[in-house]
């Protein structure tokens, strides 16, 4: 019996890192947020809006010590309006905690 060495083409995950830990993980696994023009910026569910984007990990800490440190805001090269940051910390009072 032959075995078959090569199972096949392997499929290429693409990798994004958080802006504030600066942990690496596959696209999927984080949050990504983009710089909508005049809004400040949005949490970009699908991946696919047109911006510059940044990617959270969906962690608590990480919510909102980009909120608080101003990474968030440089990461998207756009200024978060009052009202823009309430907005993305009440999405992150629905993230768990890290067990970290």
């Amino acid at each position: 019996m032959k075995l078959n060495k090569n199972p096949g083409p392997v499929k290429h995950i693409p990798q994004r890192t958080c802006v504030i830990c600066r942990k690496t993980s596959a696209k999927r696994q984080l949050i990504r947020l983009v710089a909508v023009e005049g809004q400040g910026a949005e949490v970009d569910l699908t991946g696919k809006k047109s911006g510059r984007g940044a990617y959270l990990c969906p962690e608590k800490e990480c919510w909102e010590n980009a909120l608080k440190s101003g990474k968030l805001e440089a990461a998207l090269r756009t200024k978060l309006k009052p009202e823009n940051k309430e907005k993305l910390t009440e999405y992150a009072k629905g993230l768990s905690k890290s067990d970290r």
